[in-house]
């Protein structure tokens, strides 16, 4: 077994890991965000990757999700655990809670969706995405969360925008009739790459804001979502720590 944990922003912390060392890696579609770090956590080999670069130098769009995806499984990765930073979409996810994402919302436009830019003849692909999280992978994060005492919801849409501009009120209010119960940049992406690369992927999610669909609060800034940032990225690696303890 060997896990890959992807970073999201301010969720990277290099210090989770153990006797840790960087990989360079590269791939058919370019270089990752960043070099491979790869260490253990209680005795489990992990590969970490900072989906945003380690310096947070890559916009949302500009992300190559498919050498990411590619490099962890080129470096023996068989699961993922992703962490990502979302707005909250409804009244009792608030700010510092973590939810394990269940669902997906793709409203991206501009990002390559796919390995594949063409078939072999009578071989077409086509990803089964009726349930894109591993539930085993979604019950170690639970279970994690649930020992640790944190707040945690079990199930989540998130929808994921182009970015990296934030919503405007009119967006947040119809993502919110979509059903969304969580907004960000990046995971729908990187899910789908991970599914149709037959890698059990799963995502925890830290609510760092209420979007712009509240109009009894400031709507979201890069400023405050920093800020709830400092009082949890800790929670978030103790709850990493504790979901590969959890894997069989």
């Amino acid at each position: 077994m060997k896990i890959g944990i992807i970073g999201g922003s301010g969720l990277d912390d290099p210090d989770i890991l153990e006797g840790s060392r960087d990989l360079r890696a590269t791939t058919p579609w370019g270089d990752p965000s960043s070099p491979l770090k790869e260490g253990r956590i209680g005795g489990r080999e992990v590969v970490l990757l900072a989906r945003h670069g380690r310096e947070h130098t890559i916009p949302p769009t500009q992300v190559n999700y498919r050498a990411n995806i590619r490099a962890l499984k080129d470096a023996g990765v068989d699961r993922i655990l992703a962490t990502t930073a979302v707005g909250s979409l409804r009244e009792d996810i608030r700010r510092g809670d973590f939810v394990v994402l269940d669902q997906f919302i793709d409203f991206t436009r501009l990002r390559p969706l796919s390995f594949h830019s063409s078939f072999e003849p009578h071989r077409p692909v086509h990803a089964a995405m009726a349930e894109p999280y591993d539930e085993r992978l979604r019950s170690a994060l639970i279970d994690a969360a649930t020992r640790l005492g944190l707040r945690c919801h079990p199930r989540g849409t998130v929808v994921t925008i182009e970015g990296p501009r934030f919503s405007t009120r009119a967006e947040s209010r119809m993502f919110r009739l979509w059903g969304a119960d969580v907004i960000n940049m990046s995971i729908a992406t990187e899910t789908i790459l991970a599914v149709e690369a037959s890698i059990p992927y799963a995502a925890v999610a830290m609510s760092t804001d209420y979007d712009s669909w509240k109009d009894d609060e400031e709507a979201v800034s890069w400023e405050a979502v920093l800020s709830v940032f400092e009082g949890n990225a800790r929670k978030m690696t103790e709850l990493l720590r504790g979901a590969v303890g959890n894997m069989a």
